[in-house]
Parts: C-alpha cells; sequence; structure tokens
C-alpha cells in the first residue's frame, strides 16, 4: 500500500478517535443544561415569591400611611366639634365623623388583610427557599458525576487532538489539505476504500481511468460525485 495513503489512512483512524471523544463530551451538554433548568425554574419561582412579599409590604405601608392620615384627621374633626357651637354645624361634623369612621375601619381591615397576605407571601419565600435547596442538594451527586466525566472526557479528547497532529505531521502537505478540505465539508469521513468500481461513501461508478490510478498503487483520486477521496484497498 502506498505510503501516502497509509499515512492518511492512519490520520483519519485519530479523526475516528478525535470525533467519539468529541461526541462523548458534547452528549453531557443536554444533561447539565437539564440540570441547570430545573434550578433556574427554582430561583424563577423564588424570585416571585420574594417579589410578591416586597409587592404586599409595599401595600402593607401605603396603607399604614393612608391610616395615619385619616386618624389625624378625625382627632381634627373631634377637637373642632369641642369648639362647634351651633347645632346645625355640630350635625353636620358628626356626620362627616361617622363617615370618617367608617372609611377608617375599611382602610383597617383592609390592612389586616394586607398583612396577612405578607406573611402568607413570607411563608411561600420559606417554603420555596427550601424546595430550592433540596434540588440543589439532590442534584449535586449527579452534577459532581457529570464533572467527573466531562474532566475524564477532556483528558481523552487533548490527548486524542495531540496524537492526531503527530500523525498529521506524517501527511504530505498537498495531500493533508485536500483531506482537511474535504473533511470540513458534510461527509462523515474523508477517506474511503472502493466497493467494486464505486465509491465507498456515494457509490457512483469511478471513471476507468481514476481507478486505473488508484489501482495501480499510485495513491488516492478524488470522487467526481461526492468529492471524497477514494482509495483500492486490495493495493
Amino acid at each position: 500500500m502506498d505510503l501516502d495513503l497509509v499515512a492518511l489512512l492512519a490520520l483519519q483512524e485519530k479523526d475516528r478517535v478525535v470525533t467519539a471523544n468529541e461526541a462523548e463530551l458534547k452528549a453531557l451538554e443536554p444533561q447539565v443544561a437539564a440540570l441547570d433548568d430545573e434550578l433556574a425554574r427554582a430561583e424563577n419561582e423564588l424570585g416571585s415569591a420574594r417579589k410578591n412579599v416586597e409587592d404586599a409590604g409595599i401595600k402593607r405601608t401605603e396603607l399604614e400611611g393612608k391610616i395615619d392620615t385619616y386618624r389625624i384627621m378625625q382627632e381634627r374633626r373631634r377637637q373642632r366639634l369641642e369648639w362647634v357651637k351651633g347645632a346645625k354645624e355640630a350635625a353636620a361634623l358628626m356626620a362627616e365623623l361617622d363617615l370618617a369612621r367608617g372609611v377608617l375601619a375599611k382602610e383597617e381591615a383592609e390592612w389586616i388583610r394586607s398583612a396577612d397576605k405578607v406573611e402568607e407571601a413570607e411563608r411561600k419565600v420559606t417554603d420555596v427557599e427550601q424546595a430550592a435547596e433540596e434540588a440543589r442538594a439532590a442534584q449535586a451527586p449527579r452534577r459532581e458525576q457529570i464533572v467527573a466525566l466531562q474532566a475524564e472526557c477532556q483528558e481523552r479528547l487533548n490527548l486524542a487532538r495531540a496524537e492526531r497532529e503527530e500523525s498529521a505531521k506524517a501527511v504530505k502537505k498537498p495531500l493533508l489539505g485536500r483531506y482537511d478540505r474535504v473533511r470540513g465539508g458534510n461527509t462523515p469521513l474523508a477517506v474511503y476504500a472502493l466497493q467494486g468500481t464505486a465509491c465507498g461513501h456515494c457509490y457512483t461508478a469511478v471513471p476507468i481511468h481514476r481507478r486505473q490510478v488508484i489501482q495501480n498503487g499510485q495513491g488516492v483520486t478524488g470522487c467526481e460525485a461526492c468529492g471524497v477521496l477514494v482509495y483500492d484497498p486490495a493495493t
């Protein structure tokens, strides 16, 4: 077998190993993404729960401000009532006091409900925080396992790439350039053996003059149909 072809096939075998290691490493990515998505959902729920606490707190504070204002206004009305002399004016002020008392009672009832909402929201935050922490704890062993697998795969990949680069040095530059260009296309491999008289990749018949070149042990030739490099395994 032609020495250039031997070197090229050896390089292709190294590239197979590199590709396999890259695929193994990439296969772990969806697992990490699934774990990340699970935590992201928990964090989003926690963020929403905390926002609800904040909103409920703001609402309660606003109501407290309104109630304080109403109480001050009521106290002023009561003070005015002490100085009122006319019955008609006193009656009007009493009616105003009664109306304001109803408004104040309504706001105080609303404040009680808002305080309950704050407590409910705070309990929700506590529950969600616990759930998020439990999710992180549950994921920890699998994440550690994946990290170890990634490190192992990366180590093998680095070694495979180094061996690939060393193997590439044995291939003549023009042939290596052709090989790399074919590998940059859409075919799984760059070099295929003849299948009878046809290309081993696309099964298109190789013209006789090209077959003679490779069958005479003169190296490889490109398939006119798909572009891969074709060789005769019998040479």
